[in-house]
């Protein structure tokens, strides 16, 4: 990676604006889930244990510029405080005399929580001015925060450009995995893509187009590509105007000798709800009034077989409607092949990552990203802003 991170840099006596991803899942006042928190763990013990003043901010849910006490930082603080064992002060506002107090009170080694950037209207605007507020906190930004480095927001971006900037240890290692993926890959080289639509993966299955051995279609973007094929689809879901595109992506993958594999067999229901009446037919047998919601068995071992001769899989988007235990057998049969190939797994965030969580597989993968529509983003060969603000290593 050619950004600077935390160890080209000196940190002693210096305060640090540090853009984290604490958000998280929670229940009346408690957090429920501590992952997002336990992933940046590591770069907080390294600043607090340089001898750096560390300000740590982050967003939680959506308020969209308001105050909304459900999604205040409080219990996010005290989580903090007691994976990391040691007091992490938390303030009541994103910027202001408040915080100027806050950090005026640090000493070497000492944590400060901002409160959720966007209660800030500017934060997702990126206002150059919220910007700025939060550069004149600190001396130098760690972005530790891959789920949002696709937002150019004041947090994210705004901020680096007017500190320097350096990547944190979960970002850097987020953008080490997910590079050497795409520009490196061992082979052969599966991507599984899956999810609702064809419009949301255009640019990840270009971008893969070039890269890749093998690409595996699944989810509710799959009919549209069995409609190019000339199958008859149902009340399944398809996005008309995409039809010609998917059978470009057909075509193009042929020249290009990737395995395109499109599904040969379905799980369809007469209605979109758990206790539909459920058939298994093939492909090109989806009747009138029936959709698809998953890939079926038969595809389900094709899949398999395919993620068992990978040496590296990429998965982004489930092969069905996961959520429903009657259409959560496809995704669950590629998570279970994860498991068991020997190849290198990475888990694209987002619905993905979800999935393997719900499956209770998630630690059983290499890699699950902590950023759906980040991962997503990278994939498409985009330079995320988050990761493009920060300074870049000296050259040699």
């Amino acid at each position: 990676m050619n950004k600077k991170t935390l160890t080209d840099v000196s940190f002693a006596g210096k305060t640090v604006f540090c853009r984290v991803d604490f958000n998280v899942p929670m229940q009346d006042g408690k957090v429920t889930n501590d992952k997002r928190i336990a992933a940046v763990l590591p770069t907080i013990n390294y600043l607090v244990e340089q001898g750096a003043k560390v300000i740590l901010a982050s967003h939680l849910g959506r308020p969209k510029g308001e105050v909304v006490n459900d999604l205040r930082l409080d219990p996010v603080a005290e989580r903090l405080s007691q994976l990391i064992d040691r007091d992490v002060k938390k303030v009541d506002t994103v910027f202001g005399d408040e915080v100027d107090k806050a950090i005026a009170e640090l000493t070497a080694g000492d944590i400060l929580l901002l409160e959720n950037v966007r209660f800030e209207p500017g934060e997702e605007a990126n206002d150059p001015e919220l910007a700025k507020a939060f550069a004149n906190m600190a001396d130098i930004f760690v972005n530790d925060s891959f789920g949002t480095a696709h937002r150019a927001h004041a947090s994210t971006a705004g901020v680096g450009t007017y500190l320097p900037g350096v990547a944190g240890f979960l970002l850097e290692k987020e953008i080490d995995i997910l590079h050497k993926a795409l520009d490196n890959p061992d082979r052969p080289f599966t991507a599984i893509i899956g999810g609702s639509k064809v419009k949301d993966k255009i640019n990840v299955i270009e971008n893969l187009l070039e890269r890749v051995d093998n690409i595996l279609i699944g989810g509710g973007l799959a009919t549209t590509f069995l409609k190019a094929l000339g199958y008859e689809i149902g009340n399944s879901l398809l996005e008309e105007d995409k039809i010609d595109l998917a059978k470009d992506f057909i075509d193009r993958a042929k020249e290009k000798d990737v395995n395109f594999y499109i599904q040969t067999d379905a799980i369809i229901a007469d209605e979109f709800k758990e206790d539909a009446n459920v058939r298994t037919v093939k492909a090109n047998e989806i009747e009138a009034g029936w959709m698809c919601l998953d890939i079926g068995p038969e595809t389900s071992k094709t899949y398999r077989d395919v993620i068992l001769n990978s040496k590296l899989v990429v998965w982004n988007g489930p092969m069905g409607v996961f959520e429903m235990d009657p259409f959560s057998h496809g995704t669950r049969a590629v998570a279970e092949a994860l498991v068991d190939t020997e190849g290198y797994t990475v888990i694209g965030g987002g619905d993905s990552a979800a999935a393997v969580e719900q499956f209770s597989l998630a630690d059983q993968m290499d890699h699950v990203s902590t950023g759906g529509g980040a991962s997503l983003e990278f994939m498409e060969g985009k330079v995320l802003p988050g990761i493009g603000v920060l300074d870049d290593k000296d050259e040699e």
